[in-house]
Protein backbone atom coordinates (compact mmCIF):
# COMPACT_ATOMS: atom_id res chain seq x y z
CA UNK A 1 0.00 0.00 0.00
CA UNK A 2 0.92 3.59 -0.26
CA UNK A 3 4.03 4.88 1.53
CA UNK A 4 4.73 8.26 2.71
CA UNK A 5 7.45 9.51 -0.04
CA UNK A 6 9.92 12.34 0.65
CA UNK A 7 9.82 14.67 -2.25
CA UNK A 8 10.54 18.62 -2.89
CA UNK A 9 7.36 19.56 -4.34
CA UNK A 10 9.30 22.81 -5.56
CA UNK A 11 10.99 20.55 -8.55
CA UNK A 12 6.92 20.45 -9.92
CA UNK A 13 6.61 23.06 -13.01
CA UNK A 14 3.19 22.11 -13.71
CA UNK A 15 0.97 23.13 -11.11
CA UNK A 16 -1.49 20.57 -12.01
CA UNK A 17 1.34 17.77 -10.38
CA UNK A 18 1.67 19.41 -7.14
CA UNK A 19 -1.68 17.96 -5.52
CA UNK A 20 -0.24 14.47 -6.32
CA UNK A 21 2.85 14.91 -4.97
CA UNK A 22 1.25 16.34 -1.70
CA UNK A 23 -0.41 12.69 -1.69
CA UNK A 24 2.66 10.87 -2.15
CA UNK A 25 4.50 13.23 0.55
CA UNK A 26 1.34 11.91 2.98
CA UNK A 27 1.21 8.57 1.73
CA UNK A 28 -2.13 9.15 0.04
CA UNK A 29 -3.20 6.45 -2.84
CA UNK A 30 -3.74 8.40 -6.37
CA UNK A 31 -6.93 8.49 -8.36
CA UNK A 32 -7.40 7.24 -12.30
CA UNK A 33 -7.77 10.62 -12.33
CA UNK A 34 -4.62 11.26 -10.79
CA UNK A 35 -3.25 9.37 -13.25
CA UNK A 36 -4.84 10.94 -16.38
CA UNK A 37 -3.34 14.13 -14.94
CA UNK A 38 0.23 12.62 -15.03
CA UNK A 39 -0.23 11.15 -18.43
CA UNK A 40 -1.26 14.89 -19.52
CA UNK A 41 1.12 16.88 -17.38
CA UNK A 42 3.83 18.38 -20.01
CA UNK A 43 6.21 17.88 -17.00
CA UNK A 44 7.26 15.05 -18.21
CA UNK A 45 10.38 15.66 -15.54
CA UNK A 46 8.52 16.36 -12.66
CA UNK A 47 6.50 13.27 -13.16
CA UNK A 48 9.87 11.14 -13.51
CA UNK A 49 10.96 12.67 -10.58
CA UNK A 50 7.95 12.07 -8.38
CA UNK A 51 8.34 8.60 -9.53
CA UNK A 52 12.01 8.53 -9.40
CA UNK A 53 11.80 9.05 -5.59
CA UNK A 54 9.02 6.96 -5.19
CA UNK A 55 11.27 4.14 -6.26
CA UNK A 56 14.04 5.19 -4.34
CA UNK A 57 11.94 5.20 -1.27
CA UNK A 58 11.80 1.38 -2.08
CA UNK A 59 14.84 0.21 -3.49
CA UNK A 60 17.59 2.85 -3.08
CA UNK A 61 19.78 3.01 -5.95
CA UNK A 62 19.59 -0.96 -6.62
CA UNK A 63 18.50 -2.05 -10.01
CA UNK A 64 18.09 -5.93 -10.19
CA UNK A 65 18.17 -8.47 -13.62
CA UNK A 66 17.90 -11.99 -13.83
CA UNK A 67 19.92 -14.16 -16.25
CA UNK A 68 17.33 -15.55 -18.72
CA UNK A 69 16.77 -16.90 -21.72
CA UNK A 70 13.93 -16.85 -23.95
CA UNK A 71 12.26 -19.67 -25.98
CA UNK A 72 9.66 -19.67 -28.13
CA UNK A 73 8.20 -22.69 -29.57
CA UNK A 74 5.60 -22.16 -32.12
CA UNK A 75 4.34 -19.56 -33.92
CA UNK A 76 1.67 -21.57 -35.23
CA UNK A 77 -1.62 -19.22 -33.84
CA UNK A 78 -5.48 -19.71 -34.72
CA UNK A 79 -5.73 -15.92 -34.11
CA UNK A 80 -2.93 -15.12 -36.95
CA UNK A 81 -5.98 -12.67 -39.12
CA UNK A 82 -7.29 -10.90 -35.72
CA UNK A 83 -4.48 -9.91 -33.57
CA UNK A 84 -3.61 -7.38 -36.12
CA UNK A 85 -1.17 -5.80 -33.88
CA UNK A 86 1.46 -9.25 -34.17
CA UNK A 87 4.04 -10.22 -37.29
CA UNK A 88 5.05 -13.35 -35.42
CA UNK A 89 2.29 -15.70 -35.98
CA UNK A 90 1.45 -17.98 -38.88
CA UNK A 91 -1.07 -20.10 -39.68
CA UNK A 92 -0.01 -24.08 -39.39
CA UNK A 93 0.42 -24.09 -43.37
CA UNK A 94 1.79 -20.39 -44.00
CA UNK A 95 5.32 -19.98 -44.58
CA UNK A 96 7.41 -19.80 -41.52
CA UNK A 97 5.43 -21.57 -39.55
CA UNK A 98 6.82 -23.65 -36.95
CA UNK A 99 6.44 -25.94 -33.87
CA UNK A 100 9.73 -27.18 -32.09
CA UNK A 101 9.91 -30.59 -31.46
CA UNK A 102 10.54 -31.17 -27.27
CA UNK A 103 13.86 -32.52 -29.01
CA UNK A 104 14.37 -28.70 -30.84
CA UNK A 105 13.34 -26.99 -27.33
CA UNK A 106 15.98 -29.05 -25.14
CA UNK A 107 18.30 -28.36 -28.05
CA UNK A 108 17.54 -24.46 -27.67
CA UNK A 109 17.56 -24.80 -23.79
CA UNK A 110 21.49 -26.13 -23.89
CA UNK A 111 22.43 -22.43 -24.00
CA UNK A 112 22.11 -22.72 -20.77
CA UNK A 113 24.75 -25.25 -19.73
CA UNK A 114 27.66 -23.55 -18.82
CA UNK A 115 26.37 -20.13 -18.76
CA UNK A 116 24.94 -18.06 -16.00
CA UNK A 117 20.86 -18.85 -17.11
CA UNK A 118 17.64 -19.32 -14.02
CA UNK A 119 15.44 -18.82 -16.03
CA UNK A 120 13.20 -19.77 -18.92
CA UNK A 121 10.81 -17.44 -20.43
CA UNK A 122 8.68 -19.80 -22.69
CA UNK A 123 5.64 -17.97 -24.72
CA UNK A 124 4.30 -19.02 -27.85
CA UNK A 125 1.43 -19.23 -30.44
CA UNK A 126 -2.46 -20.44 -30.03
CA UNK A 127 -0.98 -23.30 -32.00
CA UNK A 128 -4.40 -25.97 -31.64
CA UNK A 129 -1.61 -28.92 -31.77
CA UNK A 130 0.45 -27.69 -28.66
CA UNK A 131 -2.38 -28.95 -25.97
CA UNK A 132 -1.40 -29.33 -22.39
CA UNK A 133 0.53 -32.69 -23.07
CA UNK A 134 3.00 -30.73 -25.49
CA UNK A 135 3.57 -27.87 -22.59
CA UNK A 136 3.63 -31.33 -19.62
CA UNK A 137 5.72 -32.80 -21.41
CA UNK A 138 8.06 -30.00 -22.08
CA UNK A 139 8.22 -28.84 -18.77
CA UNK A 140 8.97 -32.23 -17.53
CA UNK A 141 11.57 -32.43 -19.92
CA UNK A 142 13.20 -28.94 -19.10
CA UNK A 143 13.07 -29.69 -15.23
CA UNK A 144 15.12 -32.77 -15.70
CA UNK A 145 17.61 -31.47 -18.06
CA UNK A 146 18.11 -27.99 -16.13
CA UNK A 147 16.44 -28.76 -12.88
CA UNK A 148 18.08 -25.48 -11.35
CA UNK A 149 15.95 -23.18 -14.14
CA UNK A 150 13.21 -21.53 -13.17
CA UNK A 151 10.45 -22.09 -15.76
CA UNK A 152 8.43 -19.09 -16.52
CA UNK A 153 5.83 -19.84 -19.03
CA UNK A 154 2.63 -19.59 -20.85
CA UNK A 155 0.21 -15.86 -21.14
CA UNK A 156 -3.15 -16.24 -19.56
CA UNK A 157 -4.04 -16.47 -23.21
CA UNK A 158 -2.32 -19.43 -23.75
CA UNK A 159 -3.20 -21.48 -20.17
CA UNK A 160 -7.22 -20.33 -21.48
CA UNK A 161 -6.38 -21.71 -24.93
CA UNK A 162 -5.20 -24.99 -23.52
CA UNK A 163 -8.37 -24.84 -21.13
CA UNK A 164 -10.50 -24.51 -24.53
CA UNK A 165 -9.14 -27.21 -26.42
CA UNK A 166 -8.65 -29.27 -24.23
CA UNK A 167 -12.67 -28.87 -22.17
CA UNK A 168 -10.65 -28.48 -18.83
CA UNK A 169 -11.19 -25.79 -16.17
CA UNK A 170 -8.51 -22.93 -16.45
CA UNK A 171 -7.76 -24.32 -12.61
CA UNK A 172 -7.53 -27.92 -13.63
CA UNK A 173 -4.47 -26.97 -16.34
CA UNK A 174 -3.02 -24.47 -14.14
CA UNK A 175 -2.48 -27.43 -11.51
CA UNK A 176 -1.72 -29.79 -14.39
CA UNK A 177 1.32 -27.75 -15.68
CA UNK A 178 1.97 -26.72 -11.86
CA UNK A 179 3.17 -30.65 -11.27
CA UNK A 180 4.86 -30.65 -14.88
CA UNK A 181 7.35 -28.10 -13.69
CA UNK A 182 5.47 -24.46 -14.17
CA UNK A 183 6.69 -22.09 -11.83
CA UNK A 184 5.14 -18.75 -12.71
CA UNK A 185 3.53 -16.98 -15.61
CA UNK A 186 4.62 -14.51 -17.57
CA UNK A 187 2.33 -11.12 -18.04
CA UNK A 188 1.96 -10.87 -22.28
CA UNK A 189 -1.03 -11.18 -23.94
CA UNK A 190 -2.76 -8.52 -21.47
CA UNK A 191 -2.42 -5.70 -24.42
CA UNK A 192 -5.11 -3.52 -23.51
CA UNK A 193 -8.04 -4.18 -21.29
CA UNK A 194 -10.80 -1.64 -22.77
CA UNK A 195 -13.51 -3.89 -25.14
CA UNK A 196 -13.66 -1.11 -27.58
CA UNK A 197 -9.58 -1.00 -28.27
CA UNK A 198 -9.43 -4.75 -28.26
CA UNK A 199 -12.02 -4.83 -31.00
CA UNK A 200 -9.62 -2.98 -32.97
CA UNK A 201 -6.58 -4.83 -32.50
CA UNK A 202 -7.05 -8.25 -31.20
CA UNK A 203 -10.76 -9.32 -31.97
CA UNK A 204 -11.54 -12.88 -30.80
CA UNK A 205 -9.02 -12.94 -28.77
CA UNK A 206 -9.05 -13.42 -24.63
CA UNK A 207 -10.76 -10.35 -22.58
CA UNK A 208 -9.35 -8.12 -20.12
CA UNK A 209 -11.84 -9.62 -17.44
CA UNK A 210 -10.58 -13.27 -18.74
CA UNK A 211 -6.57 -12.28 -18.70
CA UNK A 212 -7.83 -11.00 -14.86
CA UNK A 213 -9.27 -14.24 -14.04
CA UNK A 214 -6.43 -16.01 -15.12
CA UNK A 215 -4.22 -14.60 -12.68
CA UNK A 216 -7.03 -14.57 -10.10
CA UNK A 217 -6.96 -18.42 -10.33
CA UNK A 218 -3.18 -19.04 -10.41
CA UNK A 219 -2.43 -16.48 -7.88
CA UNK A 220 -5.28 -18.47 -5.48
CA UNK A 221 -2.93 -21.55 -6.14
CA UNK A 222 0.02 -19.90 -5.39
CA UNK A 223 1.46 -19.49 -8.99
CA UNK A 224 3.23 -15.83 -9.01
CA UNK A 225 2.81 -13.78 -12.31
CA UNK A 226 3.81 -10.37 -13.54
CA UNK A 227 1.45 -8.76 -15.71
CA UNK A 228 1.91 -5.90 -18.87
CA UNK A 229 -0.49 -3.03 -21.18
CA UNK A 230 0.66 -2.69 -24.49
CA UNK A 231 0.43 0.88 -25.21
CA UNK A 232 1.15 3.26 -28.09
CA UNK A 233 -1.35 1.89 -30.52
CA UNK A 234 -5.09 3.51 -30.69
CA UNK A 235 -5.89 3.37 -26.67
CA UNK A 236 -6.70 6.66 -24.97
CA UNK A 237 -4.97 7.66 -21.86
CA UNK A 238 -8.15 6.78 -19.95
CA UNK A 239 -8.19 3.38 -21.76
CA UNK A 240 -4.77 2.93 -19.91
CA UNK A 241 -5.96 4.20 -16.47
CA UNK A 242 -8.51 1.56 -16.99
CA UNK A 243 -6.03 -1.07 -17.30
CA UNK A 244 -3.40 0.06 -14.27
CA UNK A 245 -6.76 0.12 -11.57
CA UNK A 246 -7.60 -3.34 -13.09
CA UNK A 247 -4.20 -4.56 -12.37
CA UNK A 248 -4.00 -2.59 -9.17
CA UNK A 249 -7.76 -3.94 -7.91
CA UNK A 250 -6.64 -7.55 -8.00
CA UNK A 251 -3.15 -6.54 -6.73
CA UNK A 252 -5.11 -5.31 -3.51
CA UNK A 253 -7.24 -8.41 -3.75
CA UNK A 254 -4.78 -11.45 -4.11
CA UNK A 255 -1.20 -9.95 -3.85
CA UNK A 256 0.56 -12.24 -6.70
CA UNK A 257 1.58 -10.07 -9.41
CA UNK A 258 5.84 -9.76 -8.99
CA UNK A 259 5.94 -6.90 -11.44
CA UNK A 260 4.31 -4.80 -13.87
CA UNK A 261 5.98 -4.26 -17.01
CA UNK A 262 4.44 -1.97 -19.82
CA UNK A 263 5.21 -2.70 -23.63
CA UNK A 264 5.65 -0.68 -26.73
CA UNK A 265 3.77 -1.13 -29.56
CA UNK A 266 5.82 -1.67 -32.53
CA UNK A 267 4.43 -1.18 -36.18
CA UNK A 268 6.55 -3.00 -38.42
CA UNK A 269 5.74 -5.41 -40.47
CA UNK A 270 1.84 -5.65 -39.16
CA UNK A 271 -1.52 -5.11 -40.19
CA UNK A 272 -2.09 -2.64 -37.65
CA UNK A 273 1.21 -0.64 -38.55
CA UNK A 274 -0.34 -0.22 -42.04
CA UNK A 275 -3.70 0.89 -41.34
CA UNK A 276 -2.71 3.75 -38.99
CA UNK A 277 0.40 4.51 -41.78
CA UNK A 278 3.18 3.98 -38.68
CA UNK A 279 5.49 2.10 -40.38
CA UNK A 280 8.82 2.88 -39.73
CA UNK A 281 8.07 4.74 -36.30
CA UNK A 282 7.66 3.76 -32.93
CA UNK A 283 6.32 5.23 -29.25
CA UNK A 284 8.58 7.97 -28.33
CA UNK A 285 11.17 7.51 -25.52
CA UNK A 286 8.80 10.72 -24.48
CA UNK A 287 5.87 7.89 -23.70
CA UNK A 288 7.89 5.11 -22.78
CA UNK A 289 9.63 6.82 -19.52
CA UNK A 290 5.86 8.18 -18.84
CA UNK A 291 4.21 4.77 -18.56
CA UNK A 292 6.75 3.44 -16.47
CA UNK A 293 6.78 6.65 -14.43
CA UNK A 294 2.79 6.34 -14.26
CA UNK A 295 3.24 2.57 -13.19
CA UNK A 296 5.06 3.29 -10.43
CA UNK A 297 3.11 6.24 -8.82
CA UNK A 298 -0.37 4.60 -9.67
CA UNK A 299 0.61 1.23 -8.87
CA UNK A 300 1.58 1.51 -5.09
CA UNK A 301 1.14 -1.96 -4.35
CA UNK A 302 3.30 -3.14 -7.17
CA UNK A 303 6.73 -3.86 -5.67
CA UNK A 304 8.51 -3.50 -8.98
CA UNK A 305 8.29 -1.89 -12.24
CA UNK A 306 10.53 -3.33 -15.29
CA UNK A 307 11.47 -2.08 -18.55
CA UNK A 308 12.09 -4.56 -21.87
CA UNK A 309 14.91 -2.91 -23.39
CA UNK A 310 13.96 -5.16 -26.08
CA UNK A 311 10.75 -2.80 -26.91
CA UNK A 312 12.31 0.51 -25.86
CA UNK A 313 16.35 0.76 -26.42
CA UNK A 314 18.56 0.44 -24.05
CA UNK A 315 19.13 4.22 -24.06
CA UNK A 316 15.78 4.78 -22.54
CA UNK A 317 16.00 1.62 -20.61
CA UNK A 318 19.06 3.81 -18.88
CA UNK A 319 17.64 6.67 -18.68
CA UNK A 320 13.89 5.21 -17.44
CA UNK A 321 16.11 3.69 -14.24
CA UNK A 322 15.96 7.63 -12.84
CA UNK A 323 11.69 7.41 -13.77
CA UNK A 324 10.43 4.86 -11.26
CA UNK A 325 12.23 1.80 -12.78
CA UNK A 326 14.05 -1.01 -10.07
CA UNK A 327 14.35 -4.14 -12.80
CA UNK A 328 15.45 -4.23 -16.73
CA UNK A 329 14.87 -6.96 -18.84
CA UNK A 330 17.40 -9.66 -18.46
CA UNK A 331 20.29 -11.37 -20.67
CA UNK A 332 17.22 -13.31 -23.33
CA UNK A 333 19.93 -14.73 -25.17
CA UNK A 334 17.64 -14.97 -28.55
CA UNK A 335 14.28 -13.04 -28.66
CA UNK A 336 11.81 -13.47 -31.84
CA UNK A 337 8.40 -12.46 -31.23
CA UNK A 338 9.53 -8.35 -30.85
CA UNK A 339 11.72 -8.33 -33.29
CA UNK A 340 9.23 -9.91 -35.64
CA UNK A 341 7.37 -6.74 -35.69
CA UNK A 342 10.02 -4.23 -36.27
CA UNK A 343 12.37 -4.36 -33.14
CA UNK A 344 15.74 -2.91 -33.98
CA UNK A 345 17.46 -3.64 -30.53
CA UNK A 346 19.68 -6.85 -30.30
CA UNK A 347 18.50 -10.14 -29.46
CA UNK A 348 20.13 -11.11 -26.37
CA UNK A 349 22.79 -9.10 -23.87
CA UNK A 350 25.91 -10.25 -22.14
CA UNK A 351 26.14 -10.15 -18.12
CA UNK A 352 28.75 -7.54 -19.11
CA UNK A 353 26.69 -5.15 -21.12
CA UNK A 354 23.65 -5.38 -18.36
CA UNK A 355 26.02 -4.37 -15.36
CA UNK A 356 27.72 -1.80 -17.83
CA UNK A 357 23.71 -0.43 -18.81
CA UNK A 358 23.10 -0.10 -14.93
CA UNK A 359 26.06 1.15 -13.82
CA UNK A 360 25.95 4.10 -16.42
CA UNK A 361 22.71 5.05 -14.97
CA UNK A 362 24.90 5.64 -11.38
CA UNK A 363 22.96 2.56 -9.97
CA UNK A 364 23.88 -0.44 -8.27
CA UNK A 365 23.39 -3.84 -10.57
CA UNK A 366 21.72 -6.86 -8.71
CA UNK A 367 21.01 -10.16 -10.31
CA UNK A 368 17.70 -11.82 -8.49
CA UNK A 369 16.27 -15.06 -8.88
CA UNK A 370 12.32 -15.06 -10.50
CA UNK A 371 10.97 -14.26 -7.11
CA UNK A 372 12.99 -10.95 -7.06
CA UNK A 373 15.18 -12.30 -4.25
CA UNK A 374 18.74 -11.00 -4.69
CA UNK A 375 21.25 -13.63 -5.47
CA UNK A 376 24.25 -11.51 -5.31
CA UNK A 377 25.78 -7.91 -6.01
CA UNK A 378 28.55 -6.88 -8.17
CA UNK A 379 31.54 -4.40 -7.26
CA UNK A 380 31.87 -1.25 -9.10
CA UNK A 381 34.34 -3.38 -11.85
CA UNK A 382 33.22 -6.52 -11.47
CA UNK A 383 32.51 -8.01 -15.24
CA UNK A 384 30.22 -10.40 -14.31
CA UNK A 385 32.20 -13.99 -13.65
CA UNK A 386 29.71 -17.10 -13.75
CA UNK A 387 28.35 -18.02 -10.24
CA UNK A 388 26.36 -20.90 -9.74
CA UNK A 389 25.01 -20.32 -6.98
CA UNK A 390 21.41 -19.87 -6.34
CA UNK A 391 21.27 -18.97 -2.84
CA UNK A 392 19.55 -15.71 -2.05
CA UNK A 393 21.68 -13.29 -0.06
CA UNK A 394 20.78 -12.91 3.59
CA UNK A 395 18.17 -10.84 4.21
CA UNK A 396 17.77 -10.04 0.66
CA UNK A 397 14.07 -9.77 -0.88
CA UNK A 398 14.07 -7.34 -3.01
Amino acid sequence: MPVTIPFDLDRLRDPALRPIGEKLRAGERLSIADGVTLFRSPDLLGVGAMADAANRARHGDRVTFASNQHINPTNVCVLRKTCVFCGYARLPKEEGAYRYSIEQVLAESDRADGSITREFHIVGGLDMEAGLEYYQSMFRALKARHPQVHIKALTAVEIAHIARIEKMSREDVLIALREAGLDTLPGGGAETFSAAVRDVIADKKLGGADYIDVHRTAHKLGIRSNCTMLYGHVETIEDRMQHLNMLRELQDETGGFLAYIPLAYHPDDNELGKTLGREGTATTGFDDLRNLAVGRLFLDNFEHIKSHWIMVSTPVSQISLHFGVNDIEGTVVREKIYHAVGAHTPQGMTLPQLLGLIRGAGKAPAERDSFYRVLREFAPDETGAIDESTEPLAGAVG
